[in-house]
Formats: structure tokens, sequence, C-alpha cells
């Protein structure tokens, strides 16, 4: 690769537009559960669970995209803090559910109700005119699908 062409410069410049956006949101994501006293991972979980109570470890480490250890290690935390509980599943006695405590549960509303990141994210585009946002979003949907359609 040349990293003199310019396509090649112009990619590196997209590239790290969108690392500066996801660094800068999760910065602020990081601070609402910081401010909870919970790990980032530990606050996906919390809010997982609370738009769908009763997954697996599995299906929480599926919907988050982690390994089966970091995510188990945060729901030990989590437990131990008595924000999440396990149970035995009906179906499958050798699976664990996991559900929020009522604890857990204001945890996560609380979470809901700082959402620095969506708060900045909503007055940097009150910013934009809205055919702006919405050229904005499909550019990123037709980018998205023509990175989902290159083979490397």
């Amino acid at each position: 690769m040349d990293y003199k062409d310019e396509k090649v410069k112009k990619a590196m410049e997209v590239l790290q537009s969108f690392w500066a956006i996801n660094k800068t949101t999760t910065k602020l994501t990081q601070q609402n559960a910081e401010s909870l006293g919970i790990t980032l991972q530990q606050l996906s979980i919390i809010n997982t669970l609370y738009s769908s109570p009763g997954l697996t470890l599995k299906s929480i480490t599926e919907r988050l995209l982690s390994s089966k250890s970091t995510v188990s290690v945060s729901v030990d935390g989590l437990v131990n803090l008595g924000l999440v509980e396990r149970t035995m599943a009906q179906e499958d006695r050798r699976e664990i559910n996991l559900k929020l405590t009522p604890q857990g549960e204001e945890v996560s509303r609380t979470s809901m109700e700082n959402a620095y990141s969506y708060r900045a994210m909503v007055s940097a585009l009150g910013k934009m005119g809205e055919a702006d946002v919405e050229t904005l979003l499909g550019l990123h949907k037709e980018l998205l699908s023509y990175l989902e359609e290159a083979q490397y």
C-alpha cells in the first residue's frame, strides 16, 4: 500500500475521523459508567440485561462481541456488587440465566438518564441541518455496505 497515494491518504483521514468519534463517545460512556461505580463492560452488560432479561452468559458474549472470559469476569463483579443474579435455566439445568436485581435495574435506569454520549450526540446533531444528518446517515449506511462487500 502506497501511503503517499491520495486515495490512501483520504481513506486514512476517513478512518481517523471514525476513530476520533468512537474515542470521544466511548470516553463519554465510560464517564457514565464510572459515575455509577462500574466499568464500561459492566455497563454494557447491565443495559443489555435491562432490555433482555434472562440472557445466558453465551448470549451476552455474542451480543457484545466480547470474549467469554471477559464477560464472565465482569458478570462476577456485577454479582458481587449485588446488581446481577444468576438463576438456573428451566429448560436446561446446565445453563445459567442472568437477570438484574432491583438495584441493577436502578443502575441501568440511571445510566440511561445520564447517557452522556447520547446527550452529546443529540447536541452535536442539533447544530447540523436535518438534511445534513440524513445525508450523514445515508453515507454511513452506504459505506458500511461497501465495506461488508469487500473481500480481503
